[in-house]
């Protein structure tokens, strides 16, 4: 029997220079933090310069199975946030090689797995995690994050050369040789990227774990290894392999990818967007797994943004207990001041607030576990970033081509509506449509329509705005092979390096959920799934202009032909309209004497964005005004909770 989900929070304090013994008090005060991670039982360890903190949420056996979990002589300590989604077979290997367990957790399997194989212990895991693992013995420690930054971990060295961590930094702010402060050079990251390249963070000394790395710590020494990164062949390396070998090997993969991530003691519920990649999740749980599946989607008021007619065509389909959650704009507004404390890092988009509400409705029916269809866009090149790249390219090779630029209108079709928005996004598109040779070619003229948003900043903020110091940050982020790769390989490796971990999962992803105490599963972002998705040709997964190919020939026999056929709509949400009314704590983040007493923005120019925005005279409002109006108003919320107020309780 399976003892308990793991989700939940963790902390740690290591005074590695001082061997001082750590504060047991400091270190409940920053579990105290995670409360919503976790907030049925905390568990402690304490022992010299060491502590380790780990806040639950328990599903089963209440009384059973506590972090932290130790090997037999007490010399390994783990705590642990995440999942192994194998750790029935992993346990099955570890008992056969002489290993002896005290509880049926996966956690125990990785205190086990790292007597057995030391640091390489982190390649037989299959799962999403973040580990802390003290080994008393070699007076080291460790901090591991998965491959893909699914589960986040973020650390700090203080003056004194002592180690804080925690699974969100409001954790580490709890330390007393702490004090949030903003970092220029994070936030001109935030405003070009919608994300941070680790290990830095909007607050200055405050470091994140990259995806796919471990931490390693004992005494002076401090090492940050890469253990796993993405892979693609070169471009012309591809095996000339039939796309039904490529559908055959994705089935199997998908299937027991889902499969072991429903691996739980308690009902296993799914997100239905009404797009391709959740309808594959829920329509194999429902088909293969569970017959009484329940499941969850976000409608909306705006019919721009509303989806629930092809969700309901999915609920029909495969029969599901469908719950559904209204995000009306004030509700939006309301929860962003939320939103942001648990994002903790400022948005250029609201639409993790739908997400929040939806997380909360989940949690309202004691789900606890939900699969989603989250990574299928990165792995398979769903989202139009990628089409766009093939159809600049192509144009690029006669730029004075009439028709080239008119395939544009098959990804945007109200740009057919008005020859004057044909033109502007003509030009938009056209900027530095001949530098193919560049390595950001097919995100560059998106990074620089989300950098204009900056112009709003300070003069103290904006003098350190450098956009050559961020790209020199990707470059020197990313592995310099990609440039022997397929544009599309490479379009897919910048967006599942910066994008998937730096906004999706963690915004959108692991902290709108557990804002709620929900667990999210991912079975596109199994390791194996995306290993192997890395190997099928491009042409199979843009064919033409047809977006994730592959995957959609994979399943067409299981879903409706027009949730197969549908064209490829982004999850959005409204962002001016939410703010119009003025009572949430979010508008008033935009009043006069907030925006004065910060000192982040230019108090003229924010007028005049409000007064574009939000009087009713008619005036076009633009993505990029939207863009300024969340973007200004999240900075300035994270500076209200985390930087103006007293340390922050939780």
């Amino acid at each position: 029997m399976r003892e308990k989900e793991n989700m939940c929070g963790i902390v740690g304090i290591y005074n590695r220079r001082s061997n001082t013994s750590a504060s047991q008090k400091v270190i409940a005060d920053m579990i105290k933090t995670l409360h919503h991670r976790g907030p049925d039982e905390t568990g402690f360890y304490c022992n010299g310069p060491v502590a380790l903190g780990h806040s639950r949420l328990s599903i089963i056996d209440l009384s059973g199975g506590s972090q932290p979990i130790y090997n037999e002589d007490r010399s390994i300590v783990v705590v642990f946030n995440g999942e192994i989604f194998n750790y029935i077979e992993l346990r099955e290997t570890l008992v056969k090689q002489g290993h002896s367990f005290y509880t049926h957790s996966d956690t125990e399997v990785i205190v086990h797995l790292y007597e057995q194989y030391g640091l390489d212990f982190v390649h037989h895991m299959n799962g999403q995690f973040a580990i802390a693992l003290r080994d008393e013995k070699k007076k080291s420690l460790v901090l591991v994050r998965d491959r893909l930054g699914i589960r986040p971990v973020f650390y700090t060295v203080t003056g004194d050369g002592s180690l804080i961590f925690g699974s969100e930094m409001k954790a580490i702010f709890q330390h007393p040789m702490v004090n949030p402060e903003f970092d220029p050079a994070g936030l001109n990251e935030v405003f070009s990227l919608w994300g941070n390249i680790p290990p830095r963070t909007v607050f200055k000394n405050i470091s994140e774990l990259a995806p796919g790395c471990m931490l390693m710590v004992s005494g002076d020494r401090m090492e940050t290894r890469q253990y796993w990164d993405l892979d693609y062949p070169e471009e012309n390396e591809y095996d000339d392999k039939p796309i039904q070998y490529y559908v055959d090997g994705l089935r199997e993969l998908i299937y027991d990818a889902t499969t072991i991530r429903l691996r739980a003691d308690v009902p296993v519920a799914a997100y239905l967007s009404g797009g391709l990649d959740s309808s594959v999740i829920a329509g194999m749980v429902k088909k293969h797994h569970n017959n009484d599946l329940i499941t969850f989607s976000v409608a909306f008021d705006e019919k721009d943004y509303d989806e629930s007619d092809y969700q309901m065509q999915m609920v029909e389909h495969i029969g599901t207990d469908h719950h559904i959650i209204r995000a009306c704009n004030e509700d939006i507004g309301e929860v962003f001041s939320d939103v942001v404390r648990y994002s903790e890092k400022p948005l250029i988009r609201t639409a993790p607030g739908p997400l929040f509400l939806l997380s909360r409705l989940v949690r309202s029916q004691n789900i606890k576990v939900v699969l989603t269809g989250e990574g299928a866009d990165e792995v398979f090149g769903g989202y139009n970033i990628f089409k766009e790249d093939k159809i600049r390219r192509f144009w690029a090779r006669n730029p004075l081509s009439v028709k080239r630029p008119k395939l544009l209108q098959s990804l945007y079709p109200y740009i057919k509506r008005d020859p004057r928005t044909f033109r502007f996004w003509q030009a938009f598109f056209k900027k530095g449509l001949t530098d193919t040779g560049n390595p950001w070619y097919s995100h560059m003229i998106r990074w620089d329509n989300t950098a204009q948003v900056k112009s709003y900043f300070s003069d103290a903020y904006r003098e350190y705005f450098n956009g050559e110091a961020v790209l020199r940050g990707v470059e020197q982020y990313l592995n310099p092979a990609m440039m022997k790769w397929h544009p599309l390989c490479r379009a897919q490796y910048i967006e599942s390096k910066l994008f998937l971990p730096g906004y999706l999962l963690s915004s959108q992803g692991d902290r709108m959920m557990m804002g709620n105490s929900v667990e999210g599963r991912f079975p596109f972002l199994d390791y194996r799934v995306v290993e192997f998705a890395a190997k099928i040709p491009p042409k199979y997964k843009i064919y033409g202009l047809n977006e994730k190919y592959v995957l959609k020939k994979a399943y067409q026999d299981m879903l409706p032909p027009s949730i197969v056929n549908r064209p490829k709509q982004p999850y959005r949400a409204p962002i001016s309209h939410c703010f119009k009314k003025g009572s949430s704590l979010s508008a008033q983040m935009l009043e006069d004497d907030s925006i004065d007493s910060y000192g982040i923005f230019d108090a003229a120019s924010v007028r005049s964005l409000k007064k574009k925005v939000f009087n009713d005279n008619g005036s076009a409002v633009s993505a990029r005004d939207d863009m300024a109006v969340a973007g200004i108003i999240s900075t300035q919320l994270l500076h209200h909770h985390f930087v103006a107020s007293p340390r922050h309780k939780g």
